[in-house]
């Protein structure tokens, strides 16, 4: 059975949506360091921003590659994140209890989906180990989450937030990455035939 490999051109014109999502992730990650004695409700609406932002950017993704090998993976991973978003929005009274789970769950289906992702990349770019290890990070938030529901709001801010820089870095650095993979003719204007 053939495995099939991401379309590197595809990728590397869109390095600026996958640079965009981690700048989107370093900005949270600043803004929760910066207040960690935030409220519940303000927590709410900060990650709901953001899943809502990052499953937008991941679908915008998945459309400029649409045709492409396993474009839906991207489709799947906005949505999740959207749904994710649009939910703590909806309800931000929600308790820190059920906000917990759909981080843990967004966590957990995001990382999964960017380790596949990165399975794929091996094939067709060095450096995917980033993509990986950002699917890894965001497992473990994940699991850390479920497996410690009690710590409190503070806790779930600073957990939150570390996970969002490094995770936000991870992507930016692999964005410029793709940036300098582009083919030169992706750099050079289109010539009209006189």
């Amino acid at each position: 059975m053939r495995v099939p490999v991401i379309d590197l051109d595809s990728l590397t014109q869109n390095w600026w949506a996958v640079a965009l999502r981690g700048l989107a992730g370093i900005l949270f990650a600043i803004i929760t360091f910066v207040s960690p004695a935030i409220s519940l409700a303000a927590l709410v609406l900060l990650f709901g921003a953001y899943a809502f932002a990052d499953g937008v950017l991941s679908i915008v993704s998945a459309v400029r590659r649409r045709g492409a090998d396993r474009w839906w993976v991207l489709l799947l991973q906005g949505v999740v994140g959207i749904g994710a978003g649009v939910i703590t929005l909806l309800l931000p009274g929600i308790t820190a209890l059920a906000l917990l789970f759909v981080v843990a769950a967004w966590a957990l289906v995001t990382g999964a989906l960017q380790i596949a992702a990165a399975i794929r990349l091996r094939k067709v770019m060095s450096g995917e180990w980033l993509m990986a290890l950002g699917g890894i990070l965001s497992i473990a938030l994940g699991v850390l989450l479920i497996a410690f529901p009690g710590p409190g709001a503070l806790a779930l801010v600073i957990w939150i937030g570390a996970y969002a820089f490094v995770f936000g870095i991870l992507l930016l650095v692999l964005g410029f990455r793709l940036r300098g993979l582009r083919s030169p003719r992706a750099h050079q204007p289109a010539h009209s035939v006189a």
